[in-house]
């Protein structure tokens, strides 16, 4: 696993680190999950959350805030009170306090069963866990997936954010998306941040939660140092 922080551009503070698969020899998530066997993806998909966990509870300071952000793979997970108790387990053994876990859910293909994920998102909340959408505006992540499945933070793709400086498209319909989920109590984060000025162009919109090569690179199995720039 890697570790890539979402950072708080308004204090330099880190609000969460996200944990990323990567392959013993540095390949990508996606190598990674392409060599999986379909019948195996829920075991992979529990595994690789047990090991952000363990990791974690290494690596963070215990007296922190810091969020751990874990992505899952909602058409893997069969009965979401299993895997709260895997997570739960792996928490305890390592002393990461539970409430500093936040599950990010994306979509590359159509969702299965959305009432099903409505469930998982609904027992992951009671139990105090954070809940995003990920790669929001792009693939399947769409207005309808906001409207039925009401997460705690929504990320926005970087397909959105790539360019915004220079596209007042892009901005427009950031500061709508970011306004609306204000509305819905939803808080936004930016991801695949690369240059200032699309960082300037975030802080003007009023967007504090950002992620990107330009704040820092994910690290194997370390907490990369911060760049911010002024």
């Amino acid at each position: 696993m890697a570790f890539q922080p979402i950072v708080d551009i308004q204090t330099g503070s880190v609000f969460a680190y996200e944990a990323l698969v990567r392959g013993t020899e540095g390949q990508s998530a996606g190598q990674v999950l392409s060599g999986i066997e379909p019948d195996m993806i829920y075991k992979f998909d529990q595994a690789c959350r047990v090991k952000a966990i363990e990791l974690a509870g290494g690596l963070f300071a215990p007296d922190g805030d810091a969020k751990l952000s874990i992505n899952f793979m909602p058409n893997a997970v069969y009965e979401p009170n299993a895997c709260i108790r895997a997570s739960l387990a792996a928490a305890r053994r390592v002393g990461f306090d539970p409430g500093r876990l936040m599950f990010e859910f994306t979509e590359n293909e159509r969702m299965l069963d959305v009432t099903h994920v409505r469930h998982i998102i609904e027992a992951y909340q009671a139990r105090g866990f954070t809940t995003a959408i990920d790669d929001f505006g792009a693939g399947y992540a769409g207005l309808g997936l906001l409207a039925d499945l009401r997460p705690d933070m929504l990320k926005l793709d970087m397909a959105l954010i790539r360019g915004i400086d220079g596209s007042a498209a892009r901005r427009t319909i950031v500061a709508s998306v970011v306004r609306m989920a204000e509305q819905l109590g939803i808080r936004c984060i930016a991801e695949g941040i690369e240059t200032a000025a699309e960082l300037q162009t975030l802080r003007e919109i009023g967007l504090r939660l950002c992620q990107g090569y330009l704040l820092a690179r994910p690290a194997l199995e370390a907490l990369p140092p911060i760049a911010l720039p002024d």
